[in-house]
């Protein structure tokens, strides 16, 4: 098996771009002077195989956070060479506790199915073809099924999706950019499979463990961005201010307990009051 490695490292000063220089030089490492997102670093890296004489047959996008067996690429692989039809494919992703990782097979969040998780009904009735759509938490983990999209931790695409889809969009910073490129995979008239019988281990949220704010702020910005983008423009008014209503309440939701911590953890409650600790 043929295959390049390309490793972005995105503005980190851990010195961890030099050891995999040091130990791996066989190994093409991208250095990013900013960090603009996920997006953003893979893009460089994409760009990268662009420019190369010719396409290869897939690229597969990569989480440092994710742990494969010895078989599981091999095995996507052989996957895809008997889906033709196939623009992207991804695993079934698993948590270190051995629960599965619901963002591995995912619909596309229209308002309809956006209204039902964002009332809880997904979770309520998670075995609902209706309104478990979200994660399709009624499909069986083990399962192949052609959905809508596959996270981008692992996803596995077709290189002449390079030049007939684009890249990934950049507006999306952490979060969405998946969804949007497998939209954009659909669109163009491939198909996005997932499949459970290969299974891959996902540390999930080890690299955004340390921000919490940033990384809820963005989730729902991106939720915003891949509604104003796909949906907005055939989504009448008043379902419109529904969705766009929604999604800044839910979001203010999420970000007021980690702004709460990260103003206690600045502070230290005294006798005499509020202190700043040292």
């Amino acid at each position: 098996m043929n295959f390049n490695i390309h490793v972005v490292d995105n503005c980190s000063t851990d010195g961890s771009a030099e050891v995999i220089e040091a130990e791996f030089p066989q190994v093409t490492v991208l250095r990013s002077p900013q960090n603009n997102g996920y997006a953003y670093a893979n893009n460089l890296a994409l760009r990268e195989i662009l420019r190369s004489e010719a396409l290869p047959r897939y690229v597969l996008l990569l989480n440092p956070d994710t742990v494969l067996p010895k078989t599981a690429l091999a095995e996507m692989l052989r996957f895809m060479d008997a889906h033709p039809d196939a623009g992207a494919a991804g695993p079934r992703l698993v948590r270190q506790d051995g629960s599965l990782d619901l963002a591995c097979r995912r619909s596309f969040p229209t308002p309809e199915v956006s209204f039902y998780r964002m009332l809880g009904l997904s979770k309520i009735f998670p075995k609902s073809r209706k309104l478990a759509r979200y994660n399709l938490t009624f499909l069986d983990p083990c399962d192949v099924a052609e959905i809508d999209s596959v996270v981008g931790a692992f996803m596995l695409v077709r290189g002449e999706i390079l030049r007939e889809v684009g890249l990934l969009d950049e507006n999306f910073f952490m979060y969405g950019e998946d969804l949007d490129w497998a939209f954009r995979i659909k669109r163009a008239g491939w198909k996005v499979y997932y499949n459970g019988t290969v299974e891959v281990l996902h540390y999930k949220g080890e690299s955004s463990r340390q921000r919490s704010i940033k990384t809820a702020f963005e989730f729902y910005r991106a939720m915003l961005t891949f509604y104003r983008k796909h949906y907005a423009s055939t989504t009448s008014p008043a379902i419109g201010l529904l969705v766009v209503t929604a999604i800044y309440v839910r979001g203010a939701l999420a970000l007021f307990p980690p702004i709460v911590r990260a103003v206690l953890d600045g502070r230290v409650i005294t006798g005499r009051g509020v202190r700043a600790r040292r």
